[in-house]
């Protein structure tokens, strides 16, 4: 039992680990976590009810998850007194943020992309969503093609983002 709680808590840092060499990038970020007495966890302020912000405090369901995963590494650490902090994050700047180590783990809508496997690790999935999109019943549009020439409104950073552009130049 206690093996299996490793490897999900290492499994859960690997989140802001890169390539081949993630276990040992997993192993840093817990020696990070423990000599600054803290984790801080990247949180959505808008992603109801995955992760938003209720009274100037991070909630939902994914928060929720990592602070499950945070109470673990405390236990693993054996630091009761670890502080658990809390960073706001979008679309964009989430992947940046677990690279360059100013966050430990991100709780929010990213999704677990092959792309993004190379830059980050991902724990389990634990939501499965789609992409969707709407328009007005009587706008005509009926396909990605009927788009050609329109404006289309998305959040920067995401995936629904990178398939509108790959469609744009024909690449999808």
């Amino acid at each position: 039992m206690k093996r299996s709680a490793t490897s999900l808590i290492v499994s859960t840092v690997m989140l802001c680990t890169v390539g081949a060499t993630s276990q040992i990038q997993a192993a840093d970020t817990l020696a990070k976590i423990k000599s600054t007495g803290k984790i801080v966890i990247g949180h959505r302020e808008s992603s109801d009810p995955i992760s938003y912000v209720v009274a100037g405090k991070p909630v939902g369901y994914a928060v929720d998850i990592c602070n499950q995963f945070a109470n673990d590494i405390k236990k693993e650490l054996k630091m009761p007194g670890l502080k658990v902090e809390y960073k706001a994050v979008t679309s964009s700047t989430r992947i940046p943020e677990l690279l360059a180590g100013n966050i430990d783990m991100e709780c929010g809508t990213t999704t677990n992309s092959k792309q993004r496997q190379q830059q980050v690790g991902f724990s389990t999935n634990y939501y499965a969503t789609e992409v969707r999109m709407a328009v007005k019943a009587n706008s005509g549009i009926k396909s990605l093609a009927d788009l050609n020439g329109k404006a289309v409104v998305t959040t920067q950073g995401t995936t629904s983002d990178k398939y509108i552009k790959m469609n744009e130049k024909g690449q999808a």
